[in-house]
């Protein structure tokens, strides 16, 4: 049997006064890059140059090939990394651990590249070290966070969010940065559905056959038979209902505050949280050096490390490189499965 070719990845180096510099220098340098995909670096030549010096690590790269849009990508070889110097920071002015739109807007710019070398089919997907968004949103790019920003250059108009993934365990939350005191509003039947397909198609295409998911409660004790709250009893409970009825892996709703317990013992490969801090403080207490920011409901797949540009060490050297190669890891492995939401079973 033919061995499958490995997937055609984009590299970003992030914010250029963060840590990402270095990670990528650190992925290039240790085989991570082309361990899992055919690399593409997308990005200044001069900055990666700085990433590897402050790492005290090089690697040797390839320029990237215009022949490639004619060629196709089989002229890339596995066992290579390849850049594509775009030319785009001044170093005279770079001061490391700073925020600044010059940087921002260069960060932005980056990540339109990649979006346009996945729609002109070079690329299958692309892994983005971190970035500022406050920094983005100063150069320029004027979104909530990156994930709009992905949308809008995709051109994405259904239901999109991000998910996060703790080892083999994935969160996608039915609200997100809303403030508390909105988020009952938001608990609906049909709020619950879609992020559950989303959350189910990711898995799928992530190589999880039958995925098994689990609900979790709003309210303390899962609403402790209405006293504490109802909304496990109208709408949660009948989302789950709804989704077993169609044959899919679920359950609860569960208290939240054991729910994790569970899940991190390996029961559930999916966790459906009702809001952000719900997930969010479990699963960053259990593995914050692991964990992975995926955009769902993309064309193509798209991860970063979840933690981020970590300023106060930026240029030190000393910044663990485990969360950008699992997020390059899930990016590769999701582009291999052959990323199609649409193959994937509809809920409503």
């Amino acid at each position: 049997m033919e061995k499958e070719r490995k997937p055609v990845i984009g590299v970003v180096l992030g914010d250029a006064a963060g840590i990402g510099p270095e990670l990528v220098a650190k992925a290039g340098a240790g085989g991570v890059l082309t361990r899992y995909a055919i690399p593409v670096v997308v990005g200044d030549e001069k900055l990666l140059a700085l990433g590897m010096k402050i790492a005290g690590l090089d690697f040797k790269f390839l320029p990237f090939p215009p022949s490639v849009k004619k060629t196709g990508r089989d002229s890339l070889n596995e066992g290579e990394i390849y850049l594509i110097d775009t030319r785009s920071v001044d170093m005279t002015g770079l001061i490391i651990g700073k925020v600044n739109r010059i940087n921002g807007k260069e960060e932005g710019d980056r990540l339109v590249d990649c979006i346009e070398y996945c729609k002109k089919g070079v690329l299958d997907g692309f892994c983005y070290a971190p970035l500022n968004k406050g920094a983005m949103k100063s150069g320029g790019y004027n979104f909530p966070s990156e994930h709009e920003l992905f949308a809008e250059f995709f051109g994405v108009t259904g239901y999109h969010s991000e998910m996060n993934v703790l080892d083999k365990l994935w969160n996608i939350r039915v609200t997100s940065h809303i403030p508390l005191s909105e988020v009952s509003g938001q608990i609906t039947v049909e709020n619950i559905l879609r992020s559950f397909q989303l959350g189910y198609e990711t898995l799928k295409n992530a190589g999880y056959e039958n995925p098994r998911f689990a609900m979790a409660a709003l309210n303390p004790h899962a609403g402790d038979n209405g006293t504490c709250g109802t909304e496990e009893i109208t709408v949660i409970a009948e989302s789950v209902r709804l989704l077993r009825e169609k044959g899919f892996n679920v359950e609860g709703p569960f208290s939240a505050d054991t729910l994790f317990i569970r899940a991190f013992r390996g029961e559930f490969d999916g966790v459906v949280t009702m809001y952000h801090n719900q997930g969010q403080i479990a699963i960053k207490l259990k593995g914050f050096e692991h964990l992975v920011t995926v955009a769902s409901g993309l064309p193509f797949p798209i991860t970063t490390p979840a933690h981020g540009t970590a300023y106060d060490i930026a240029g030190k050297g000393i910044a663990l490189l485990s969360p950008f190669e699992d997020a390059y890891r899930i990016c590769a492995q999701m582009a291999l499965n052959k990323f199609s939401f649409r193959s994937a079973r509809q809920v409503n």
